[in-house]
């Protein structure tokens, strides 16, 4: 699967530079041929053509290992067993990626970009941005469940920065696109408040894991109420679920098993549906 966190912006970005993932597993930083001939940029002194890219590896638990994991395969990481999780192409302090440069070094892309941003960017880029990639490329190799994330908008991701900067390491939102390149399943956001009382309505097991307290505000909250009383319901019952033991869960998967198989509307309609679409 490929991520990219894109930082949006009403100005044309104009990017006088692309990232490529070679066929073989090789990572390419290209350089455009014709930036001359571009009005958006200036000529600069870097070589045309493709410059070899070192991405950063992120070695979260749920990644893939081995060769099942491309991160691994792209980063030249197969051999060490360690879970290779995402592959970071970009300007991101916390992860910056590095290009080989001609002493047979290496040096930051960040560092690389800041020598000539607006040659390598375009004004519009580099008047907002410095010398700053306004997106950060990812690869993931997933063999878990992530984990559930909660992306700040850019007002609060100003305030988070500028309150806890060793935590949240830069001042952006972090919206994200994303591509799947394989079979991949992803659940964002909640369902509808119609939708959720539906449930607690008709699903006693659910009612009793996110507490009855809980679902009695969130069958009378509105869908429209400024969020603010929607919103605290969904924190705490969302909380409670997530924190439920195993053997809560696996006890309300056991009651929701026992009363399905002992519902005789339940089980006719299953048979109905069995019959009349199980062909089609």
């Amino acid at each position: 699967m490929a991520s990219s966190s894109t930082a949006t912006s009403s100005a044309p970005m104009g990017l006088g530079l692309g990232l490529g993932l070679g066929a073989m597993g090789g990572l390419g930083l290209l350089l455009p041929a014709d930036r001359d001939r571009d009005p958006e940029l200036e000529p600069c002194s870097p070589p045309r053509g493709v410059l070899r890219l070192r991405g950063a590896v992120q070695h979260y638990e749920w990644g893939s290992r081995g060769d099942a994991s491309l991160v691994a395969r792209l980063a030249g990481e197969r051999g060490e067993g360690r879970p290779c999780a995402e592959l970071w192409m970009g300007t991101h302090p916390a992860a910056p990626s590095s290009l080989a440069d001609e002493g047979g070094g290496e040096v930051s892309l960040r560092e690389w970009l800041a020598r000539n941003p607006a040659a390598l960017l375009g004004r519009a880029v580099t008047a907002r941005w410095g010398g700053d990639l306004p997106f950060l490329f990812k690869v993931l190799s997933v063999a878990q469940p992530l984990s559930i994330q909660a992306h700040p908008d850019k007002e609060l991701a100003r305030a988070l920065h500028a309150l806890r900067p060793t935590t949240y390491r830069d001042a952006n939102h972090k919206p994200e696109m994303a591509i799947a390149v394989t079979e991949f399943r992803a659940l964002c956001g909640f369902v509808s408040i119609q939708e959720l009382k539906d449930v607690l309505r008709t699903v006693p097991e659910v009612r009793m894991l996110v507490s009855k307290e809980d679902a009695a505000k969130l069958m009378t909250a509105k869908e429209h109420d400024g969020g603010i009383g929607v919103r605290s319901y969904l924190q705490s019952a969302f909380t409670k679920l997530m924190a439920t033991s195993k053997e809560g869960v696996s006890e309300a998967i056991s009651k929701l098993k026992s009363r399905l198989n002992g519902d005789s509307k339940v089980k006719s309609l299953l048979n109905y549906w069995y019959r009349h679409f199980m062909f089609i």
